[in-house]
């Protein structure tokens, strides 16, 4: 933090004023004398006057320590006060010193004010958390700091691509701490999602120096911490902008052995999907059965240890899509396809669950997969069968789940995710499909020795 006459910080959601005393705390404790200033924004008026009393606390005790801080409370909301001042016709609010942050978690509608604000003085973004973080960094003066608490999935999440790509070009992530158990940390409030806390500067400089990374599994357990290169935590020319946060040197390994892979999704003249059909877009051409006229619909629920089992009778989703003008083109041609769970349940152990679709088993002309799965094909049609069932082993490897736990930190599974892999060469795939006979299935063990055999 540079020396100033006065340290100007901005809390965005400031709650009850937790973090602004934390970090005024130690100011006076750190630089006896400072000037503090304090903008403290909350849209809740319920939590206006423990904020004011907080707030009031801060300049009691600066006071008593023949210090000075003033304060001011924003009570309103803050998205639109940072894009739009405090009128239409007032400036924006001044840069900051520090932004300090633990913003809410909540996603943003494609349509709403809000939302449009955000990307008309900044960037693009989904949700509420990434937005106060995006306005945060606008608001920022060069060499102004910015540490936050918010959940890892922006991090990595395909959603987030153009956020992050205007958080990067403007900061230097100088610290991260990973919570690895996600449900001990705000647990009081639900939140089970993977956290981080970390603190960034801004700034123009391309030379970036090494990033102290550090993990814990809550916020009261031992915390292992080490330095790593920026190119480990933001990898050089990726078009997708993410940030690697490798919980250990276990992790670190890890990744080496994944860009050891020889083989992008290009390379295997492969491509992945989400599944076509709406089902609440397409109510009208949706069956529970089987008819005449109809193609079966692949959902999540049809996968069962590595392949499809089609149809399921008396399930809540339906089995068959009418085939017409309006639906044949949410449809696949007839062939071998593998098939991953947008989204896994809490029983599963592994994050990516896949499955074979194979017209020997469900003979048809042509299939529709639902939304919530991903489909790999090769232009749009099948791919040979021992490649499907190669692929599908590898992906089922308890090896890929560790890549895909290490690169994204939510529980979705996204196509994007599953092209921004590497994968084993043709030939690795193709010997592993080799040893699958039709109507068998594996152990885990006997999954991750097969890919063992093949990867290493």
């Amino acid at each position: 933090m540079a020396e100033a006459d006065t340290v100007r910080i901005l809390d965005p959601g400031a709650g009850v004023g937790s973090l602004s005393a934390s970090l005024v705390a130690r100011l006076l404790t750190e630089r006896p004398g400072v000037k503090i200033s304090v903008t403290a924004c909350e849209v809740d008026p319920q939590l206006h006057p423990t904020l004011e009393a907080t707030l009031d606390d801060c300049v009691n005790t600066a006071n008593s320590l023949n210090s000075h801080v003033e304060v001011k409370l924003v009570p309103g909301n803050f998205i639109s006060w940072a894009a739009e001042g405090e009128s239409l016709l007032a400036e924006p609010p001044e840069p900051f010193d520090v932004v300090i942050m633990n913003p809410p978690y909540k996603k943003l509608a494609a349509r709403s004010h809000e939302r449009k604000l955000v990307a008309s003085v900044c960037t693009e973004t989904s949700n509420l958390y990434s937005a106060f973080m995006a306005l945060g960094v606008r608001l920022l003066r060069p060499g102004g700091q910015l540490p936050a608490i918010t959940p890892r999935s922006f991090a990595n999440g395909p959603y987030f691509r153009l956020f992050c790509q205007y958080f990067l070009e403007r900061m230097h992530i100088d610290r991260v701490h990973l919570f690895e158990a996600r449900n001990k940390v705000f647990a009081d409030a639900a939140v089970l999602q993977e956290n981080v806390i970390f603190a960034a500067t801004r700034t123009n400089d391309t030379e970036r120096g090494p990033v102290v990374v550090s993990t814990s599994k809550s916020y009261s357990d031992e915390v292992r911490q080490r330095s790593v290169p920026y190119t480990e935590v933001v990898h050089p020319d990726d078009p997708e902008f993410f940030i690697h946060i490798s919980a250990d040197e276990g992790d670190t390994q890890l990744a080496a052995v994944h860009a050891r892979l020889p083989a992008t999704l290009h390379d295997l003249r492969l491509q992945v999907s989400t599944g076509r059909v709406v089902d609440f877009r397409s109510k009208e051409h949706l069956r529970p059965e089987h008819i005449d006229g109809a193609v079966p619909l692949i959902y999540p629920l049809h996968m069962h240890d590595g392949v499809i089992i089609w149809p399921v009778s008396g399930a809540k989703k339906n089995n068959a899509i009418i085939l017409n003008e309006e639906t044949r083109k949410l449809t696949f041609p007839s062939g071998y396809y593998v098939v991953v769970k947008r989204l896994s349940s809490k029983e599963e152990k592994r994050r990516v669950v896949a499955a074979v679709f194979d017209p020997v088993d469900i003979p048809c002309d042509r299939i529709g997969f639902e939304n919530h799965v991903n489909v790999f094909h090769i232009d749009g049609s099948g791919l040979p069968e021992t490649m499907a069932r190669g692929l599908c082993i590898w992906l089922n490897s308890t090896l890929l789940d560790r890549f895909i736990r290490r690169l994204n930190g939510h529980t979705q599974i996204n196509a994007t995710d599953l092209r921004n892999l590497r994968y084993p060469s043709i030939e690795q795939i193709t010997a592993m499909g080799h040893a699958w006979k039709s109507g068998t299935w594996f152990s885990q063990e006997e999954i991750d020795e097969l890919v063992s055999r093949q990867v290493g």
